[in-house]
């Protein structure tokens, strides 16, 4: 893993962006929140299929009936510092949609459950499997996401890369989508081991420099080769090495070294899927 450890050092330098580039993505822009929970590790009688079972019929009954949330998705430890914790995510096509669903969410809970005693009890039992403590993030799509578009019900992981942002006075938009738009056209988008890839930056939370990549993998087999296909891929891209050199020193004004990385696992059957675009 030390020579995967290090392409990451130089294949992902190019994948950087910045909050202030936002404003002339051509995709329309969205905000996705990310819900980190913990497991109680308290509860004697925990089981996964009645987790599984009681967020698939809050799902059915409540998320995929609320018109705001436009997807969902759990993700379970598989290779991250916490054993205990959990990543809820949805995404929405604005801000004050953020709001409207949580209303809406409460509108569509009473009517799922009517009898306030049997609707406490289930909630009761849902917030169980749950510790107390929470925390909540916001971010912003930008442009060039590959969407997943395989089966729903096949199990997958997360490659979840965060990254810190730096915002050079040198700096400009121009610049950087020259530099970064034929990268995830001929790389990210070209390389067969990432399934899907969601690129993300910070719009409400703790840091500001945060920008989040998502890449869809099928195993940790293929994140390696991914590591690998992706140096294939970028290197190509150049007639000569200085000029692959000169690309990542330009890059490296837009971001301030630092990286973590992580691991999730999909839950498939109990998220909302975005339905597909109109035909046209």
């Amino acid at each position: 893993m030390r020579k995967s450890n290090q392409l990451l050092v130089v294949i992902f330098t190019l994948l950087l962006g910045s909050s202030f580039l936002t404003a002339q993505e051509e995709q329309p822009q969205r905000y996705l929140t990310v819900t980190t929970m913990h497991w109680n590790m308290d509860m004697e009688d925990f089981s996964m299929k009645d987790w599984k079972a009681v967020e698939k019929e809050f799902t059915d009954k409540v998320t995929a009936k609320n018109e705001y949330i436009l997807a969902t998705n759990f993700g379970t430890h598989f290779m991250t510092a916490d054993n205990t914790e959990l990543v809820y995510v949805q995404l929405f096509n604005s801000w004050e949609d953020i709001d409207k669903s949580n209303k809406r969410n409460e509108e569509l809970t009473k009517a799922a459950w009517p009898d306030e005693a049997k609707r406490e009890a289930f909630l009761k039992k849902r917030d169980s499997y749950y510790d107390v403590y929470h925390s909540d993030e916001i971010y912003a799509t930008i442009s060039g996401a590959k969407p997943y578009m395989e089966e729903d019900d096949k199990e997958m992981l997360f490659y979840v890369r965060k990254s810190h942002l730096a915002f050079p006075d040198d700096g400009s938009r121009k610049e950087f989508k020259a530099l970064r738009n034929p990268y995830v056209k001929d790389v990210i988008h070209k390389n067969q081991y990432i399934k899907g890839y969601y690129p993300y930056v910070h719009a409400w939370g703790a840091d500001k420099r945060d920008f989040v990549e998502v890449f869809v993998i099928e195993s940790l087999d293929a994140l390696d080769k991914t590591f690998e296909e992706t140096a294939k891929l970028n290197k190509a891209r150049f007639s000569d090495e200085m000029k692959q050199k000169d690309t990542g020193k330009k890059m490296g004004k837009y971001f301030t070294g630092f990286h973590a990385d992580y691991v999730y696992k999909s839950v498939p059957g109990i998220s909302k899927k975005m339905p597909p675009p109109p035909k046209k």
